[in-house]
């Protein structure tokens, strides 16, 4: 069967998603050319991987739904092209090739041509923006019921994730109707009988919901006629829900953190000023109009720290909250580069106020190591919140109860608060050097562990406790950059890369890639030859 597959920069310039696969969860099965033992600290092992997700064979992007949210709706191009990009920074660190550069002027030049702005759609609220929007599964769902004569009636709005996999079922009756909702991705369902579009009614279908929220699918819903009366009735019928697209900051700042540490190599060597002045100055340009997109959602606390919060009537779970610590930092990462770039007091102020932020989120455990938490503490989510009664005086629109969630954070999520921090502290924008000893024992005394057999592993969290699977496993080499302070990190992740063998995955004739890998066999070289 002849290959029709379009090129990757087809697909990047058509569809917005990553240029790279898909991250998946699955044990990675060996390519046959790398069956035996791989050294993840060579360039080849690096540039030949390099080369095949070039080549379109390993890791085709995930095909677009449809016309409209054809802009790698899952956030592929955070989760997965910028894990590319960086590994690019880090192998031109280690290795002083400008082969590097120029592949990432090729991958930047495809990323940036896919931004909203420049391909003409919007988010939630209308708005074409310099960034990339991202819906399905992360956003809320929407559907509108609607009378026998096609008048709207009631909106019906899910904030858990994966909401366009949900069927709304409604059945008619005279004088009421029942709503039935199945989500088979997330196993969960909700029926709800005997509902009245009558607001005097016990039964006003936005108040009995109202009652009931967050409930299985953190479902809400709101009456959307002019004029709310008795004797309506949406007609039966099976309906889909359909989310709205938000440009989450988390996802820009993954996006753009390599293209901003790109402009800091060019702009400090003036040599490579010579060679890339005008992509640097354009990149430079790019991620200044991206982090902007979300100044509207910083936030200073009360001890002079900072912080983002979804704002209230985001389509998002948990609209009006604090996002989780490392969605912030995900984008402090970009705004440490930009404010070594350019100097500008904005910048640093924020990365400052986000580094004491941090710093007061960390606790010092018994190793003297530090640990963590997803939400930060004191936050509402955190600690938790309930209704007040009334959806125009709740904190959130969406998810108008939720929390306590106190879980401690993950490492692959922690290896963005630990990549900020470390670039922080190098910037001398925050922390000190016990900061970074205490994050360095984190991963040596919390993270890194053996199995039952003696083998290498790590724990799922900055706390310890359970041992992940390979998965969790191949995610370690991201801490990296705290390996200056204990070289044992950089070790211990060698030795899980030496047990797994992580390789391109291959199903049948296809090749699937992982953004991830190329960063972590990046840093294993990196680590090796550039410690300090």
């Amino acid at each position: 069967m002849p290959d029709i597959r379009p090129s990757r920069r087809a697909f990047l310039r058509a569809g917005g998603l990553a240029a790279v696969g898909a991250v998946a969860g699955s044990a990675l099965s060996f390519a046959p050319a790398y069956a035996a033992r791989i050294d993840y600290t060579a360039r080849k092992t690096f540039d030949d991987w390099d080369r095949l997700f070039q080549q379109g064979g390993p890791g085709q992007p995930d095909q677009p739904n449809d016309n409209t949210n054809a802009d790698g709706r899952s956030g592929m191009l955070a989760w997965s092209q910028s894990y590319v990009l960086l590994g690019l920074v880090r192998m031109f660190e280690t290795y002083r090739d400008t082969y590097y550069l120029d592949r990432l002027v090729d991958n930047f030049d495809q990323v940036l041509a896919v931004r909203d702005s420049e391909r003409g759609v919007t988010d939630y609220r209308g708005l074409s923006l310099p960034a990339w929007r991202a819906d399905h599964p992360y956003t809320t769902g929407f559907t509108t019921l609607a009378d026998s004569n096609g008048r709207p009636l009631l909106e019906l709005r899910q904030a858990l994730s994966y909401a366009e996999d949900t069927t709304v079922t409604v059945t008619a009756e005279p004088a009421s109707f029942t709503v039935s909702m199945v989500n088979p991705t997330v196993d969960r369902e909700v029926t709800l009988t005997d509902l009245s579009m009558d607001p005097s009614s016990p039964d006003y279908a936005v108040r009995r919901i109202y009652a009931e929220a967050p409930g299985p699918l953190q479902l809400t819903a709101v009456d959307v006629r002019p004029n709310p009366a008795a004797g309506d009735t949406p007609a039966s019928g099976v309906f889909a829900m359909k989310t709205k697209a938000v440009v989450f900051a988390v996802h820009t700042g993954m996006i753009t953190y390599p293209i901003a540490s790109f402009v800091r190599i060019v702009y400090n060597s003036t040599i490579l000023r010579r060679r890339y002045r005008t992509k640097a100055a354009a990149y430079l340009r790019a991620c200044r109009d991206a982090v902007a997109v979300h100044d509207w959602e910083y936030r200073d606390t009360a001890s002079d720290g900072g912080y983002l919060v979804w704002p209230r009537s985001q389509p998002l779970p948990y609209d009006g909250c604090e996002q989780p610590i490392n969605q912030s930092l995900g984008l402090g990462q970009t705004l440490i580069e930009l404010a070594l770039v350019t100097g500008d007091r904005g910048y640093r102020r924020k990365v400052a106020a986000m580094a004491r932020m941090f710093a007061g989120q960390v606790a010092v455990d018994e190793g003297d190591a530090y640990r963590w938490h997803y939400w930060p503490t004191g936050g509402r989510i955190y600690d938790g919140y309930t209704k007040t009664g009334s959806p125009q005086s709740d904190i959130s629109v969406f998810t108008p109860s939720g929390g306590p969630a106190q879980q401690f954070e993950d490492i692959s999520h922690g290896a963005i608060d630990v990549e900020f921090a470390v670039r922080a502290f190098r910037a001398r924008l925050g922390f000190t050097g016990q900061d970074m000893t205490r994050i360095a024992r984190t991963f040596t005394q919390n993270v890194a562990t053996t199995d039952a057999d003696g083998l290498p592993a790590v724990n799922t969290t900055v706390a310890g406790g359970t041992i992940g699977a390979a998965a969790v496993a191949h995610q370690a080499p991201r801490w990296m950059q705290a390996t200056a302070w204990d070289p044992k990190i950089h070790a211990h992740c060698l030795a899980l890369y030496n047990r797994y063998q992580p390789t391109p995955e291959h199903d049948g004739q296809q090749a699937i890639g992982f953004g991830w890998l190329l960063a972590n066999v990046a840093y294993l070289n990196w680590a090796s030859k550039h410690r300090t």
